[in-house]
């Protein structure tokens, strides 16, 4: 990282860039949930289900590359392993075990809940400290509002059937 930008972000560079690597975790497992939910899930609307899960996985892996770029300027490193990613989750991941559309659809929203909440945490840890992380965290946290619009939609739109 540049000296001006080392100067701007402080002495807080150590903890965003663990607030930084836990939300990289979370991305990681989300993207994985969302990827495997989308093979095994079965039932109604399942082709529109498939479909919006394919794409919030492949939305999850960009977020887990903006987070990594941004760790490294931040000096930091991305957790290296996937077991790292479990000790530094903030939102867990859940197995699709159950994989109706309807549970599916159940878990990818409380995940989607969750991630609102880390990255509401995440920006304004760095609100008028780390102009380029917050602003980071307000792109992310937009997407992750529309995915959980999307994912209660299509629960909505099974209930009307």
């Amino acid at each position: 990282m540049g000296t001006k930008a080392q100067e701007l972000v402080g002495t807080d560079v150590k903890k965003i860039v663990v607030l930084l690597n836990k939300a990289f975790a979370d991305e990681w497992l989300a993207y994985y949930q969302y990827w495997i939910g989308a093979k095994v899930a079965r039932g109604q609307m399942r082709g529109a289900v498939v479909g919006e899960l394919e794409q919030h996985a492949a939305e999850e892996l960009k977020h887990a590359v903006m987070l990594t770029e941004r760790i490294i300027q931040l000096g930091g490193t991305p957790i290296l392993t996937p077991e790292g990613w479990y000790k530094q989750t903030n939102c867990g991941y859940d197995a699709p075990e159950d994989p109706s559309v309807k549970a599916l659809l159940k878990q990818n929203i409380k995940g989607e809940q969750c991630a609102i909440e880390v990255y509401q945490k995440l920006s304004g840890a760095t609100k008028d400290k780390d102009v380029v992380t917050y602003q980071l965290a307000l792109e992310i946290m937009a997407d992750e509002i529309e995915h959980e619009e999307d994912l209660e939609s299509l629960l909505e739109d099974m209930s009307q059937k």
